[in-house]
């Protein structure tokens, strides 16, 4: 894997010196190719420059920002590095926190930490530090010409930072309707949690897997040589009623 940048993690005034690497692949499931219906052939997307109506190689492509309408400042990447040195060369650890108190809502993607030259000890010392305070880092750091908020945390013997969400990142859940809980039947909820408690299980990642894709390699593979079987017309599940919860409750537990 190749560094997506290097810096450091300040923690206090110990300065740790690291590597970020993509701790996730984005999967798109199976690409598909968008195509002209008439003839077959692939549509491609092209970078048209609107003022001469040419496409444009990415080698003459920069970036730049609108402060007058049709007036822009191009940027450098020496301008954005100049915004503040420190920001975009340090993970800036603000403070620690409990695992527990921050809302799932605000995790978002995960970088894992590797020490740079001499960096071991100090790596070791934070790692070690985290664990056995059962603490997460909160920290501050710039990537793609944005700050981020994220939490570091040991993994294993690595150290794993995950991207957070600012506040400002979340949509209020204004204008939809939630349940208040009033009416519940006692014996339904006593029923729910048994099943709850039946379906509870040690997570093991490899027990799960994308079987929608594999379903559809293998649609692409049976059409490429023009095997066709006939259509399964399966009707999604019928949402269950007020009045038909506790059967389905009852149906859904193990004898």
């Amino acid at each position: 894997m190749r560094p997506i940048w290097t810096g450091s993690i300040s923690f206090g005034l110990v300065n740790i010196p690291v590597q970020m690497f993509s701790g996730a692949e984005t999967r798109e499931g199976i690409e598909l190719d968008m195509l002209h219906k008439k003839d077959g052939g692939r549509i491609r997307y092209a970078r048209i420059c609107r003022k001469d109506g040419d496409e444009v190689p990415w080698d003459e492509i920069v970036k730049g920002y609108e402060y007058r309408e049709g007036d822009y400042v191009v940027l450098t990447p020496e301008d954005l590095d100049k915004a503040d040195a420190r920001k975009t060369q340090t993970i800036d650890i603000q403070q620690f926190v409990q695992e527990g108190e921050i809302d799932i809502r605000y995790f978002e993607k995960p970088y894992y930490l590797e020490p740079g030259k001499g960096g071991d000890k100090a790596y070791a010392l934070l790692h070690a530090a985290l664990e056995q305070s059962d603490r997460l880092a909160l920290a501050k750091f710039v990537v793609h010409e944005r700050e981020h908020l994220g939490v570091i945390k040991p993994v294993g013997r690595a150290l794993v930072l995950m991207q957070m969400r600012f506040p400002t990142d979340l949509r209020e859940a204004r204008n939809l309707k939630f349940p208040d809980g009033t009416g519940l039947n006692k014996d339904e909820l006593k029923v729910a949690l048994k099943l709850i408690a039946q379906e509870t299980k040690h997570f093991i990642p490899e027990d799960f897997r994308d079987t929608y894709t594999e379903e559809l390699e293998t649609l692409i593979k049976e059409k490429t040589k023009g095997i066709k079987k006939p259509r399964t017309h399966e009707k999604p599940p019928a949402d269950t009623s007020a009045h038909d919860l506790m059967a389905a409750l009852k149906a859904s537990l193990k004898d």
